[in-house]
């Protein structure tokens, strides 16, 4: 029951924020204040670091993810590291 109560109470505040004046107001400061946080030259730094680290990790996993996909594709399919995986078949003539 009082789950019930307190989705109606976060549903009369969401309500509130919308449907008056003085509540979109303050979800535009919030806004603008989400910005400015956003743009601050700290957290750009951080972020800027945080997509080198992903960047790297991605190069180095990247090879060895595409290694492991291979390896199972031919597993799926029966076929050895041997066996070409692409067959080139002669042209043939096509007639409409």
């Amino acid at each position: 029951m009082s789950g019930r109560i307190g989705t109606f109470v976060v549903g009369v505040g969401f309500g509130y924020l919308l449907a008056t004046r003085k509540g979109r107001d303050l979800l535009g400061k919030a806004g603008e204040k989400a910005g400015e946080a956003w743009r601050h030259p700290k957290v750009q730094g951080v972020v800027k670091d945080v997509e080198e680290q992903a960047l790297d990790f991605a190069k180095q996993q990247g090879v060895a993810l595409k290694d492991k996909a291979v390896d199972a594709a031919r597993s799926a399919t029966g076929r050895s590291a041997d066996e070409p995986s692409v067959v080139v078949e002669p042209e043939t003539p096509y007639s409409i």
